[in-house]
C-alpha cells in the first residue's frame, strides 16, 4: 500500500561551525494517517530518513528545488506559480545556480543514488517505484479548495508589514492556527489527512501556535511537511485531475530531468487549453 512523504526542506545545508536548520517530516497513509512525523537536520539526515522509511509504490513531495540548471534568472515553474495563483497573492522565489543554498539539489542526487526516482509528471506514479517530486505548499493551499482559501493565501510564514511591529507575532500565529483549523478537518476530504493520528502532529491542533520566533519555525517546519504530504497524496489519488505541472514546458537538463512543481489546482488556476505549447503530454487515458 502506497504511503506518502512530505519535506519541508532547509535549503541551507550547513557547515560545521553552523549547523543546518530543521527539516519537517511526515509520511501518511491511504487513509490520512500519520505514520511518521518530527524533524531532521541536514541532508544526510533526511535522506537518510526517507531511505530508511520509503518503499516501492511510495511518493514523497519536497518542498525546495530540485532540479536547477539555469545560471541565472528564475525557472519557468516558478514563473508559471506567479501567473496562475498570483490572484491569491502567491509568488515563487527565483531559483538558480547563484544561490548559494541549493540543498533540494543534493538531496535529489543522493536520493537517485538511492535508486529513487525524479518525476515530471508526465506519467502516473510507477507502483513499482519510489518517485518523488517538487512541491509548493502555497500552491496546495489556495489550490485545494477544501481549505477554503478562495480570496487569498494565509499570512502565516512572513510578519504582515502592515501591521504595527508589536501585533506581527500575534497575527502571524493567529493566521497559522485557522490554517491548522482548517487542515483539521481534512480528515474526510479526498485524499484524507488526520493530523490527530499522530503525537507529534497532534500538538499542531492542540496547542496553541507560540510567538518566538524559533518555535514558531519549529512548528511552521511540521505544518508545511504535513501539506507536502497531503499534496503526494493528492497526486497519487488524483493526478492531472486536482494537480498540474508547472513549468512542464521547460527544457530537460542533460539527464532529460524538467524542472517542475507539482501543485494543486483549481480550474481557474490552469493555464488556457489554447496557450498549452509542447512539453509533458497529459497521461493516456
Amino acid at each position: 500500500m502506497a504511503r506518502f512523504f512530505g519535506v519541508d526542506l532547509a535549503w541551507g545545508e550547513g557547515t560545521t561551525q553552523k549547523p543546518a536548520n530543521e527539516t519537517g517530516l511526515v509520511c501518511l497513509d491511504k487513509h490520512g494517517t500519520v505514520l511518521h512525523a518530527g524533524w531532521a537536520r541536514g541532508i544526510t539526515d533526511v535522506a537518510g530518513w526517507l531511505i530508511m522509511h520509503a518503499e516501492p509504490g511510495d511518493v514523497i513531495a519536497i518542498d525546495a528545488p530540485l532540479v536547477v540548471f539555469n545560471a541565472s534568472g528564475i525557472r519557468e515553474c516558478e514563473r508559471e506559480v506567479g501567473q496562475r495563483y498570483g490572484r491569491w497573492k502567491v509568488a515563487a522565489n527565483p531559483s538558480n545556480l547563484r544561490l548559494p543554498w541549493l540543498g533540494g539539489v543534493t538531496l535529489r542526487i543522493a536520493l537517485e543514488a538511492a535508486g529513487f526516482r525524479y518525476t515530471d509528471g508526465g506519467y502516473p506514479p510507477d507502483p513499482d517505484a519510489i518517485e518523488f517530486f517538487e512541491c509548493y505548499p502555497y500552491t496546495t493551499l489556495v489550490g485545494a479548495a477544501e481549505l477554503g482559501y478562495d480570496v487569498q493565501r494565509p499570512r502565516y510564514k512572513r510578519p504582515n508589514l502592515k501591521l504595527p511591529p508589536s501585533e506581527r507575532r500575534a497575527y502571524r500565529a493567529a493566521e497559522c492556527d485557522e490554517l491548522l483549523r482548517r487542515m483539521s478537518r481534512l480528515s474526510t476530504a479526498s485524499p484524507p489527512l488526520s493530523l490527530a493520528t499522530h503525537p507529534v502532529t497532534a500538538t499542531l491542533l492542540d496547542e496553541a501556535s507560540p510567538l518566538l520566533d524559533r518555535d514558531y519555525k519549529h512548528r511552521e517546519d511540521l505544518l508545511d511537511a504535513a501539506l507536502a504530504a497531503w499534496t503526494a497524496s493528492m497526486w497519487h489519488a488524483h493526478g492531472l485531475t486536482r494537480c498540474q505541472v508547472l513549468g512542464d514546458t521547460d527544457a530537460p537538463d542533460s539527464a532529460g530531468r524538467r524542472p517542475v512543481i507539482i501543485a494543486p489546482a483549481r480550474p481557474e488556476q490552469r493555464r488556457p487549453p489554447s496557450s498549452a505549447g509542447p512539453g509533458i503530454p497529459a497521461w493516456p487515458a
